[in-house]
């Protein structure tokens, strides 16, 4: 269900004229594929970095389009708006039959065995040993040297990134 939503949310990108609009679509698709990458693994970190991935650049493309598209006007089509309508159906559809699925899952959850339920807890131990751990050390540092540059970049008393008339 969750394919069907995103296979219509990239149809519906595909024909957005306005930039805010293709933004708002890429953020709901963002959102979309974080949950279905999520639900495929054991836990979520995977997706989690992929989305703040996604949203530290749809930031940065939100500044610039509202610098440049601040003022034009939204153009509504029939073709459009029936595709929205279908996709907003489809997405309150699968949040109706998700929540019917922690019912089943706690039915698996206890026929398992206890050690089973165990190895899920500490699958994130495996991600922290030592060939990750330099990964994870070096992504930190490198992330923090770009936050002080970004910061040392957009300094108020500098200049503003966008005009003001």
């Amino acid at each position: 269900m969750m394919i069907i939503i995103l296979i219509l949310t990239s149809i519906l990108f595909c024909l957005m004229n306005h930039p805010l609009t293709a933004g708002l679509i890429l953020l709901i698709q963002t959102i979309m594929i974080a949950l279905v990458s999520g639900t495929m693994n054991i836990n979520y970190w995977f997706s989690y970095i992929i989305f703040l991935v996604m949203i530290g650049g749809m930031l940065v493309l939100f500044m610039y389009m509202t610098s440049v598209a601040s003022n034009e006007k939204f153009k509504f089509s029939l073709t459009t708006m029936s595709i929205a309508v279908v996709s907003v159906t489809l997405m309150i559809m699968s949040i109706f039959i998700d929540s019917l699925t922690p019912i089943f899952i706690m039915n698996v959850i206890e026929t398992n065995t206890i050690g089973s339920v165990k190895n899920i807890s500490f699958s994130i131990n495996e991600y922290m040993n030592y060939p990750h751990s330099m990964i994870y050390l070096t992504m930190v540092v490198y992330l923090l040297i770009t936050l002080i540059a970004v910061v040392k970049i957009t300094i108020k008393a500098k200049g503003a990134l966008r005009q003001n008339f």
